[in-house]
């Protein structure tokens, strides 16, 4: 056995309940006085309760999807114009992106207080979003650091949305096994990962109101995110970015679209990580855990259901063979590209 992984310098307070306090502990220990909240104008009245024992200068509260660089620009600039000295997302996986972008820029730190089960706030991943182009990259610069984890902030995400966000998360686990960077360490967390979110999102469904399929599921997406910090991004990731950024298609319910697809197609040449995925899922194979999952969580099912032109699949396979990642079990050519995308369009069985 050889293997060379990188272990993230990042603290994380895991407590249901417990969200100001852990957040004022993590905001004194940086020495910060000056505190840019980021927070969409849906979450603002949840941010304004966690934050509001802090030494807040302003709250940013404009969020896009896919964080346009437009959009990250004016975050920069009220970060500046209000001196702050560390920034305080809480939110879902585009209130922490446009954090990242700031701090991209500006060197901030970030202290992230996650209310989905997207995991950017556990990578060093950013992403900009400028035309019809998604442009991502890796920078310490951008990992927070430190994350806020309570499961009551996430009671108010509806079961559709979360299940779409869980499954999100799964497409890091899935990814994580077969990706460039791939190790042990991170394909045991993506395991343990994939048990944790398949527990936990059918009980996120079943009684939305309870914490302890909440708590599952976030535990469940922190792995996930540790596992694809490490890993890389492979060919799902590079698909769903392509996607967003074409056709600025949900992100989240884009990975649980997509996912079935890629498994199917990568499975068959990845047969350990397709028997770990198996074994996670408690199934016989990895693509009945998957399908078994989606079923009870009433997944989306089609891209055309999100939005997707037909016409689109031509343009987006061409964009997606130029961005594979190197080292994927099977040659990503343009014929199978198109015929993955065409059947995730039509919301084909995956084969």
């Amino acid at each position: 056995m050889r293997f060379l992984h990188d272990t993230l310098p990042q603290r994380v307070r895991f407590a249901s309940g417990e969200a100001a306090e852990s957040l004022g502990d993590e905001v004194a220990a940086l020495g910060a006085r000056r505190v840019l909240v980021i927070a969409g104008a849906a979450e603002r009245p949840l941010a304004e309760r966690v934050t509001g024992g802090l030494p807040v200068v302003h709250l940013h509260d404009e969020v896009v999807m896919h964080v346009p660089v437009e959009v990250a620009e004016r975050a920069r600039a009220s970060a500046a114009a209000h001196d702050a000295d560390v920034l305080v997302s809480v939110g879902g996986g585009s209130t922490t992106g446009l954090a990242k972008a700031v701090a991209l820029t500006t060197g901030l730190p970030i202290v992230a207080v996650p209310t989905t089960y997207a995991g950017s706030e556990a990578t060093p991943v950013w992403g900009l979003t400028e035309g019809s182009a998604k442009t991502t990259g890796t920078d310490p610069r951008v990992l927070p650091r430190a994350v806020v984890y309570d499961a009551a902030l996430t009671l108010g995400l509806p079961a559709d949305l979360s299940a779409a966000s869980g499954l999100n998360a799964v497409a890091h686990c899935v990814d994580s096994l077969w990706a460039p960077r791939t190790d042990p360490v991170n394909q045991a967390l993506a395991a343990e990962g994939v048990r944790a979110l398949r527990t936990g999102l059918p009980l996120v469904v079943k009684e939305p109101d309870a914490l302890p399929g909440r708590e599952q599921a976030l535990y469940g997406a922190y792995l996930s995110a540790l596992a694809f910090a490490s890993a890389g991004s492979g060919l799902h990731h590079k698909i769903c970015h392509v996607l967003g950024g074409m056709f600025n298609l949900p992100h989240a319910a884009t990975h649980a679209v997509v996912l079935p697809y890629v498994l199917a197609f990568n499975g068959a040449a990845a047969p350990e990580a397709e028997q770990r995925l198996a074994s996670a899922f408690g199934t016989p194979t990895a693509g009945e855990g998957l399908a078994l999952l989606r079923d009870r969580l009433d997944a989306p099912r089609s891209l055309q259901g999100l939005g997707m032109p037909s016409e689109g699949v031509a343009a987006a396979a061409e964009a997606v063979v130029a961005a594979a990642p190197a080292g994927n079990p099977r040659p990503v050519t343009p014929r199978a590209v198109t015929e993955l995308l065409g059947k995730a369009w039509e919301g084909a069985e995956p084969r």
